[in-house]
């Protein structure tokens, strides 16, 4: 029997969150059970009464804000718990078409893929600016490049999870999810799909951040922290090895003023003085790249322990359950963080 959780993270959306659970599918070809989880990351508006109300299967509630991310992986651990066996990602916002669920997971019922991920076709959204299309292209290539794979719309919140693929995921950013877990599952060389899909319109302006600037900002910030973590050497080498060659041309500077003017050079031992403070500390951010190379060694060893403790920890794939046996349908789940 194959279950697929479809999870929701919610911020204040009480107004919206019926809406986008009255689009959800009720029948998926190859899936048996289908059921919701709600993440209520801190709202004070309600929104997990109205979950209850609207039938909700599990609910997730964080008693403080803790962001996207957080409410992200806490969803993802509460779909392991409950016994998920495909986990689909979706906003509170219906800006997603529900619809479209059956197309998102279809390569991950054929065995292609962990994970899939829904392309907006960012070129053709109405509501998004020239300007945000264009930074969002530019972002999506950037990760393309650091992760090694061919995701077009890297931003994208739809997105839907094989079991393995959700036990294996570990997010520790505190803004999004979406370009770290993308990062993340390049670098562990998961299989990574994607799929068009269509949108709705929308129905309020984007919470996740204050302005561009915010957004390039912090998304910056994210990719950088992330790709260091899986190529540390690469990174500190590429630095160090960069400052250690500004010191040799600096060099060579003094050494062809030294042969060349009636001084000796002697004018241009600031020169030299630079010069060996770049290839100096050139050096030694290159011997930082290799402590932090054997410090990633051993994340990779923390993170498959992670990995075991958390299948050990998650329920076994579900049976069907004996005649009249109370399901998780019938009594629901609830989760305090």
């Amino acid at each position: 029997m194959k279950k697929l959780i479809i999870q929701i993270p919610c911020l204040n959306e009480a107004a919206t969150l019926p809406a986008t659970l009255a689009d959800l599918p009720r029948s998926i070809a190859g899936i048996d059970v289908i059921e919701t989880l709600v993440i209520d990351d801190g709202s004070r508006d309600g929104t997990a009464d109205v979950a209850i109300a609207c039938g909700v299967n599990h609910i997730v509630r964080l008693r403080r804000n803790k962001g996207l991310a957080a409410a992200f992986q806490a969803g993802i651990d509460g779909c392991i718990r409950a016994g998920a066996d495909f986990i689909v990602n979706t906003d509170a916002d219906n800006q997603y078409a529900g619809h479209e669920i059956p197309r998102l997971i279809e390569p991950l019922l054929r065995g292609d893929a962990d994970i899939s991920i829904g392309d907006r076709n960012i070129a053709e959204v109405a509501h998004m600016s020239w300007r945000k299309r264009q930074l969002q292209r530019l972002g999506s290539w950037v990760v393309r490049q650091v992760s090694n794979t061919t995701v077009p719309d890297t931003t994208s919140g739809f997105r839907a999870y094989t079991r393995e693929a959700a036990l294996r995921m570990t997010i520790v950013s505190e803004f999004s999810y979406t370009l770290e877990s993308i990062i993340q599952a390049g670098k562990k060389r998961m299989a990574i799909a994607h799929v068009p899909v269509a949108t709705n319109p929308r129905t309020r302006s984007s919470r996740l951040f204050d302005s561009i600037f915010s957004y390039i900002k912090r998304s910056g910030a994210t990719i950088v922290r992330i790709y260091t973590m899986y190529e540390p050497l690469k990174v500190f080498t590429y630095i160090g090895l960069t400052l250690f060659g500004a010191g040799f041309l600096i060099s060579l500077r003094f050494v062809y003023y030294y042969f060349t003017s009636f001084t000796g050079g002697g004018r241009y031992l600031q020169s030299l003085i630079y010069a060996a403070v770049l290839m100096i500390v050139g050096f030694q951010v290159v011997l930082i790249g290799l402590l932090a190379d054997v410090i990633s060694a051993n994340r990779k060893l923390l993170e498959d322990l992670l990995y075991r403790v958390r299948s050990l920890e998650a329920p076994a794939h579900h049976a069907e359950p004996p005649p009249g046996a109370l399901t998780s349908r019938d009594r629901g789940s609830r989760w305090e963080h």
